[in-house]
């Protein structure tokens, strides 16, 4: 395994069992931008990466639906005996 804080891609892929063993500093690795190619009997199977930064702009503000949406006075209302029916499966 190549150690490095800010290397985006790892040239030679790290074991299955090596990835198990230093998982915790792998992820840390990631975290800091690097791309680290997991393979199993030298074989490529898996790439860990870093997660994309929340986009702050798109955060939903509290208050923006407010007056927009509506709920019927008979909302809790007890519901028609023949719709009831469909519920529990009794017969009409």
């Amino acid at each position: 395994m190549t150690h490095g804080k800010k290397h985006r891609v790892v040239r030679e892929p790290v074991s299955l069992y090596e990835a198990k063993t230093h998982l915790s500093e792998l992820v840390e690795q990631a975290a800091q931008g690097r791309e680290i190619v997991i393979a199993k009997s030298g074989k490529p199977k898996a790439r860990l990466v870093p997660l994309e930064p929340k986009d702050t702009r798109r955060l939903r503000k509290y208050g923006l639906g407010k007056g927009r949406g509506w709920i019927a006075a008979d909302f809790d209302a007890p519901l028609p005996p023949a719709v009831l029916r469909l519920f529990t499966g009794e017969p009409e």
